[in-house]
């Protein structure tokens, strides 16, 4: 049984997850998976308030290094862990570690997060699961690439969009959400539906999961995360 636990709040669009206890190799893959799921819901900071958090013997913070990657392929979402022990802020600060952000507390966190300014331009719709979804998600993904200046990108993420969106109505059959978001350097097209399994790319010349081969083939990146309802698929863009 793990020694770790943790909670969820929400202040000012910021998920802060407060984590109490010891965090061992046997709680790492829960923390990882809480955190990602807070990733999902694209919140402007997710804040990691570690002032109740010790490490276990031989244990490294390497899941923070992992969160902390992901969320920058997407959403785009700053990582900021807070006010760590003394002990685990001297591990935070040595070699690959060093990268990671560190603040000496949560509201000093969230006032840097203010001045940052508004969260990134965003198209967002909800589909139902039927003939007709994957062509409105075209006409949508028209829409944000002319609206955002990059007419270029019609046709690479519509293809996307119509894919990601064919899947969760085929695969899914729940209600489908899906968001594009500009940031300054890319585009990206997100999906988000109520099952939680994962597609997987085509391989060994089966049929299924062509599309994604396709989707991976136009996009710089993609990927899935874990959301509290489901799953997120997310491609990127290079804009």
């Amino acid at each position: 049984m793990t020694s770790l636990t943790w909670t969820t709040t929400e202040r000012e669009g910021c998920a802060i997850v407060g984590v109490d206890g010891r965090l061992d190799l046997a709680a790492a893959p829960g923390l990882r998976t809480a955190l990602l799921k807070c990733l999902a819901e694209q919140p402007r900071a997710l804040l990691v308030d570690l002032s109740r958090m010790s490490l276990g013997d031989g244990t490294s913070p390497a899941v923070f290094t992992a969160v902390t990657r992901l969320a920058t392929d997407w959403p785009g979402t700053p990582v900021l862990l807070c006010a760590p022990r003394p002990e685990v802020a001297l591990l935070l600060g040595r070699g690959r570690f060093g990268s990671l952000q560190v603040r000496p507390d949560v509201d000093g966190a969230i006032l840097e997060v203010r001045r940052n300014g508004a969260a990134a331009p965003m198209i967002t719709d909800q589909l139902l699961p039927a003939v007709g979804a994957a062509r409105h998600a075209r006409d949508l993904a028209a829409e944000a690439c002319v609206r955002w200046g990059v007419p270029h990108l019609v046709g690479p993420v519509s293809v996307i969009a119509t894919e990601l969106v064919s899947n969760a109505v085929e695969h899914a059959g729940t209600m489908i959400t899906i968001q594009f978001v500009r940031r300054a350097r890319y585009l990206h097209v997100v999906v988000r539906d109520g099952s939680p399994a994962i597609p997987v790319a085509a391989s060994d010349g089966t049929d299924r999961g062509r599309g994604l081969l396709l989707v991976e083939s136009l996009a710089v990146r993609w990927g899935t995360l874990p959301a509290r309802d489901g799953k997120v698929v997310w491609a990127t863009l290079a804009a």
